[in-house]
């Protein structure tokens, strides 16, 4: 235990001085927001990896492997992957270019300068909200985590982890979170490494055969006993296309803002997609951990759960053990950070200064750190009580707020021709409303299915609307 507090102190330590140099740099809101656009493109890369794969990826997710298999994993691992590199690699030069231009330091701020309509704006202000049940995810998964592998209590876990990140990010916004995030990322791509090879014995000679023996459906491409993963949609195509409609989220687009030019794309591109695909290893911990006999209390604490049995109370294996704790839990700060950013500076940005006009725009700096508080507090209330699967229960509000403004954002990267606002914001009530309903009332259990079907929805109403207008001018 005194390694892993030392392991602890470490990071908080080093977390906290990148944090104190981001805070030398962060003179205003714009600096708060996206930087002064003069870092690395090695840095936003990792930076942007790091936020893509938080404690969805090394906490909850590998669950959804443990109990429900091969077909879990191809949906999260692959396809998940495969929507990741589209999106990036087809809507980042656009985007940035734009944003540059606009000098947009928020989505709805680009909403905003691209549309020409405020009231859309606020409107996608409000729906981006909804990135707050990923903030309620990261902060449970993270309290999980370490109320397992330090043996503190939840709350107390809760309680100690929400004032860590907040109080850094509070310090130097983007830079801090920046900084903090490479350094993160580091971490998380030795510790996908350590725990991928922790299970290497299962994959040598009939790997395939050892999922069979826990079942056939647990080794079926589609898993005709999974309420989630049975077919095609549900395993694949939903999975690829609501994962790269994902990278419209707040904290992840952003990041393309961060550089200086669009020769920096390329460098940007292959360290996130590099860096991203080594951390699709840890999800292996779900096989890992079914193939080793282990019965878990909860399907979110599986990887506690396996960390803990792996690496028992040998030195070597104490120091393993806090190492991978200090590291999961790194996963979780780096897109927890970055959302926090992005909620605060957009609510200063896109729905209160709009209201008291531009003259107050000299307090947006300290007015996003009082914001950052708030959301601190509505997050901690949320996460109090979690839901009993609070990985679907982010996925449910966060493909809500996808399915919102995907559409409005690639037809404003790709669609040459003017669109009216109107339509945008069609296309958005259009999505929440299908995929909500699907989700509540058309009995729909896995949220990127309803979302796909939503976003198809969106795609299909706005293309002809927009048929129609092109063929009436």
């Amino acid at each position: 235990m005194t390694i892993a507090w030392l392991l602890v102190g470490g990071y908080v330590a080093l977390t906290y001085w990148l944090s104190f140099i981001g805070m030398k740099k962060t003179k205003d809101l714009t600096t708060f927001s996206v930087g002064a656009r003069d870092m690395s493109p090695y840095l936003v890369g990792l930076t942007m990896a790091a936020s893509i794969a938080s404690t969805a990826t090394f906490v909850i997710n590998p669950g959804f492997v443990y109990v429900h298999g091969l077909s879990a994993y191809l949906h999260y691992g692959v396809a998940a992957f495969l929507g990741i590199a589209v999106a990036l690699i087809s809507l980042t030069a656009g985007f940035r270019r734009q944003g540059a231009q606009y000098g947009a330091l928020t989505i709805p701020h680009w909403i905003f300068a691209h549309y020409g309509s405020r009231a859309l704006a606020t409107f996608y202000a409000v729906v981006n909200l909804l990135s707050l049940t990923f903030v309620v995810l990261i902060l449970v998964g993270c309290a999980l985590l370490a109320h397992t592998l330090f043996d503190v209590s939840y709350h107390a876990c809760l309680t100690v982890i929400l004032l860590f990140v907040f109080s850094y990010v509070l310090m130097g916004g983007t830079y801090a979170h920046a900084y903090t995030n490479a350094f993160q990322a580091v971490m998380m791509l030795v510790i996908s490494c350590v725990l991928f090879f922790s299970g290497w014995e299962h994959l040598v000679g009939g790997f395939g055969d050892r999922l069979v023996a826990v079942s056939q459906d647990y080794a079926a491409v589609f898993n005709p006993s999974s309420n989630l993963y049975y077919d095609f949609m549900s395993v694949f195509l939903s999975s690829t296309i609501v994962t790269a409609a994902l990278m419209v989220q707040p904290h992840i687009l952003t990041k393309t803002l961060y550089l200086k030019g669009d020769g920096d794309v390329r460098r940007f591109l292959s360290t996130a997609l590099v860096a991203g695909l080594i951390f699709t290893g840890v999800l292996f911990v779900g096989f890992w951990a079914r193939l080793d006999g282990l019965e878990v209390v909860a399907q979110d604490k599986v990887v506690s759960q396996y960390v803990n049995m792996t690496f028992q109370s040998a030195m070597m294996g104490s120091f393993m053990r806090a190492l991978i704790a200090v590291a999961l839990l790194a996963a979780g700060m780096s897109t927890l950070d970055g959302i926090l950013v992005a909620l605060s500076s957009m609510i200063v940005n896109d729905l209160y200064l709009p209201l008291v006009g531009s003259s107050q725009a000299d307090r947006g700096l300290k007015l996003s750190r009082y914001v950052l508080v708030g959301v601190g507090l509505v997050a901690f209330a949320l996460a109090w009580n979690p839901p009993k699967l609070v990985g679907l229960f982010a996925q449910t509000g966060v493909y809500g707020l996808v399915v919102a403004t995907a559409v409005p954002i690639g037809v404003g990267v790709f669609y040459r021709h003017k669109v009216p606002a109107w339509l945008m914001g069609l296309s958005a009530v259009i999505g929440l409303c299908t995929h909500f309903g699907l989700m509540h009332w058309g009995g729909v259990a896995n949220p990127s299915v309803s979302a796909t079907y939503a976003l198809g929805l969106c795609v299909l109403v706005t293309s002809l609307i927009l048929m129609g207008l092109r063929a009436r001018s």
